[in-house]
């Protein structure tokens, strides 16, 4: 019988940093690139949010287009990495006003490999959350 995928929860920044689980031959050039480098993904999206937020005020007419590049300048730099994943990244803009904001997401997938980042950016005026999931793509 076959091992399935284990489920999943993540609310915490970024996930998947776990070593492959004992009995699956260690780490060899081929399996180092299947691990989600949720570290290197982090690095990535904050750069993307901080070239296109910097310094700006929040401005409800902007938002779309913020969004927008967000998620298309983060997919483009995750995919030049080279590594054989699809990607899924979702972008949040808020302007601040004291009123909360609670997110969570839950994955059914293979944690040896896949993996998720979050990425929580904020300002004086506004407040920025972008998700990253990461899925293998097995050939």
């Amino acid at each position: 019988m076959e091992a399935e995928p284990r489920r999943t929860r993540r609310s915490r920044r970024c996930r998947n940093r776990r070593r492959p689980r004992r009995g699956h031959g260690g780490l060899s050039p081929r399996n180092d690139e299947m691990i989600f480098n949720a570290d290197e993904a982090h690095n990535i999206v904050k750069e993307c949010i901080e070239s296109v937020l910097g310094k700006a005020d929040y401005n409800h007419n902007k938002v779309n287009q913020w969004t927008a590049a967000i998620v298309e300048q983060s997919l483009t730099h995750l995919v030049k990495l080279g590594k054989t994943y699809k990607y899924i990244v979702t972008c949040a803009v808020m302007q601040r006003s004291g009123a909360g904001l609670h997110t969570a997401s839950s994955c059914f997938w293979d944690t040896t490999t896949d993996g998720t980042c979050t990425v929580r950016w904020e300002n004086r005026t506004m407040n920025c959350i972008v998700n990253v999931f990461a899925v293998a793509i097995i050939l």
